[in-house]
């Protein structure tokens, strides 16, 4: 039995089957996919198609993005968000061109039963963003804080690399899990195009949503298998590189 985490995918429906592909995904897997499963490449709406049947098959656990939210509203309420409709939202309407009343309700109840965050048996954290209670993630008041925090993992990297856990200036939001997996800050923000790694926290957004890739890591091995660059899967587009 193995489990892989999937970092955000921005409608980059090419690059997500790439990384199912170079997985080699078995019946037992257990495929836990980070959130913004939308915005910024032409195939948003097909990308939730994928998952939806891929549910139907594997073991997927679904994490909450930010943009997901914002999918979700539209999908909800045929309003449109602005801060969505410049980043990325133009391009998720765009893909649900011909897509009935129905197939749209069914996309929606994916939407809105996505997990804010996921613990497994041996205390692993996955979320989407972060989260700023030093009680850990169930006591966030706040949870927005989940698809829209980044100070977790700019704690993470500004932590001394030799601080060990029991250390009493360790910080306690981090001490609460073995390990934390998160998506949503682009490791290429930092010239990386690859995982980051920082104090017990796991960053595997890498990118996809602008020049970068998507990333689909065995979260016991640290093993990792990437796509190609997304604006060579899609060379007609921007992507959210505007």
């Amino acid at each position: 039995m193995r489990t892989f985490a999937i970092g955000d995918i921005h409608g980059g429906l090419k690059a997500l089957t790439q990384v199912l592909n170079k997985l080699e995904i078995k019946d037992d897997d257990t495929l836990i996919f980070m959130g913004d499963y939308v915005d910024g490449w032409s195939e948003s709406a097909q990308v939730i198609d994928l998952l939806i049947d891929l549910s139907q098959t594997f073991n997927c656990i679904f994490i909450k993005g930010n943009h997901d939210v914002w999918c979700e509203q539209w999908l909800s309420s045929k309003e449109v968000n602005p801060t969505w409709y410049i980043h990325g939202g133009k391009e998720t309407m765009d893909s649900y061109e011909g897509y009935s009343v129905e197939k749209k309700k069914a996309h929606l109840q994916f939407f809105e039963n996505l997990k804010m965050y996921y613990i497994d048996s041996v205390n692993r954290l996955f979320l989407h963003a972060g989260f700023t209670s030093m009680h850990g993630v169930e006591k966030e008041v706040v949870k927005e804080t989940l698809y829209y925090d980044r100070t977790l993992w700019e704690m993470a990297l500004s932590l001394d690399k030799n601080l060990p856990k029991t250390n009493v200036s360790y910080p306690k939001r981090l001490g609460h899990y073995s390990e934390i997996f998160i998506g949503h800050t682009p490791t290429t923000n930092f010239n990386v195009d690859v995982p980051m790694h920082a104090a017990n926290v796991w960053n595997i957004d890498t990118g996809a949503a602008f020049k970068g890739k998507v990333t689909g890591m065995n979260i016991d091995t640290k093993v990792f298998v990437q796509s190609d660059n997304l604006p060579g899967l899609y060379p007609n587009e921007q992507g959210r590189n505007k």
